[in-house]
C-alpha cells in the first residue's frame, strides 16, 4: 500500500494501466468524476481497507450527460485531485481522456433494464446506460477485485449491483454511507454551484428525508406525507426548491412500494435549486 501524501502512479491510456495493473495485488477500484470531496475521501478510505492497492478513476463520462445537462461545466480540478489522492494513499489514478476511453463511437452500451428507467432513469433518459457502459469499460480496464460507490447514488448502485450479478462480472461491489457536511448536506460535486441562499434551500432535501424517516412507523403513506410537507414549504422559500420526484422504493427492484410494504425500502428525493439539480436518500426498514 502506498504510504500516504506520496504521489499516485498516473495512467493516461489503457495499455499505461495495464502495465501498472500487472504489478498490483488484490485491488480496489473507487470510479470518480474527480471534483474530489469528503464522500470521495471516505470511498477511498473504505477501498483501503479491503484490498493490497487502490485505484481511483478520475473520468468525466459524457456518456451518462444529456443534452442541456452540465457535462461542460462540470468541476474539473484534477490537481486538486492528485493532492487529494495522495493524502489519502492512493495508489494509482486512471485519469484517461474521452478518446482513451472511447476511442471510436460507442455502438454497443449496457441497457439498465427496468430498474434503470424510472426515478433517475426517466428524469434523465440514457444516463444510467451511460453510467453502466462506463462503468463495465472500468471494470475491464482495472480489473479490480473490489469496486466501491456512494450510496447518495442509491439507484445508481442498485443498477451497478444488478449489472455485475447478471453479467457475471468477478467484481465485490461495495456500497458505502452518505456522507454530509456538518448542516447535513449530502457531499457532492455539484454543491459548488450552490450560492448561500440556495445551499440553505438546499437543506429542505435532507430535511424531509429526516421527517419521512422520523415518520417511518406510520407507514408508506405518513411517510410520504410528513417528507412532501417539508418539501412544500420549501417551494416558496427564498431560494425555491423545485421537486422532479419524492419516492420510496423498495430497495432491491427500485418499484414505488404498497400501503402495505415491510422490509428494506430507499426513501429518495430529487430537486432543483437554481439550476443545480440535486439528489439525496435514506435507507428505511419499515
Amino acid at each position: 500500500m502506498t504510504a500516504p501524501d506520496r504521489a499516485p502512479v498516473v495512467a493516461r491510456t489503457p495499455e499505461e494501466l495495464a502495465r501498472i495493473r500487472a504489478g498490483l495485488g488484490r485491488t480496489a477500484l473507487v470510479p470518480t468524476m474527480g471534483a474530489l470531496h469528503s464522500g470521495h475521501r471516505g470511498l477511498i478510505a473504505a477501498a483501503r481497507g479491503r484490498a493490497e492497492a487502490v485505484v481511483v478513476s478520475i473520468f468525466v463520462n459524457p456518456l451518462q450527460f444529456g443534452p442541456g445537462e452540465d457535462f461542460d461545466r462540470y468541476p474539473r480540478a484534477f490537481e486538486d485531485d492528485l493532492r487529494t489522492c495522495a493524502e489519502e494513499g492512493v495508489d494509482v489514478v486512471y485519469a484517461p481522456a474521452v478518446e482513451a476511453m472511447y476511442p471510436g463511437e460507442q455502438l454497443v452500451t449496457v441497457d439498465p433494464g427496468p430498474m434503470g428507467h424510472v426515478l433517475e432513469g426517466a428524469s434523465r433518459p440514457g444516463h444510467f446506460a451511460g453510467v453502466l457502459t462506463v462503468v463495465a469499460k472500468l471494470f475491464h480496464m482495472v480489473r479490480p477485485d473490489v469496486a466501491v460507490f456512494g450510496q447518495k447514488d442509491a439507484q445508481q448502485l442498485a443498477v451497478i449491483r444488478r449489472m455485475v450479478r447478471d453479467l457475471a462480472f468477478g467484481v465485490t461491489v461495495v456500497g458505502v454511507p452518505t456522507v454530509r457536511d456538518s448542516d447535513g448536506l449530502a457531499t457532492s460535486s455539484r454543491n459548488v454551484y450552490l450560492s448561500p441562499a440556495e445551499r440553505t434551500g438546499a437543506l429542505a432535501l435532507s430535511r424531509a428525508l429526516l421527517a419521512g424517516a422520523d415518520a417511518s412507523v406510520t407507514g408508506p403513506v405518513g411517510i410520504l406525507d410528513a417528507a412532501r410537507e417539508v418539501l412544500r414549504e420549501a417551494a416558496s422559500s427564498e431560494a425555491p426548491v423545485e421537486l422532479d420526484y419524492l419516492a420510496l422504493v423498495d430497495a432491491h427492484t427500485f418499484a414505488e412500494v404498497g400501503a402495505d410494504h415491510r422490509g428494506e425500502a430507499v426513501l429518495l428525493v430529487a430537486a432543483r435549486v437554481g439550476s443545480t439539480r440535486l439528489i439525496d436518500n435514506v435507507p428505511l426498514t419499515l
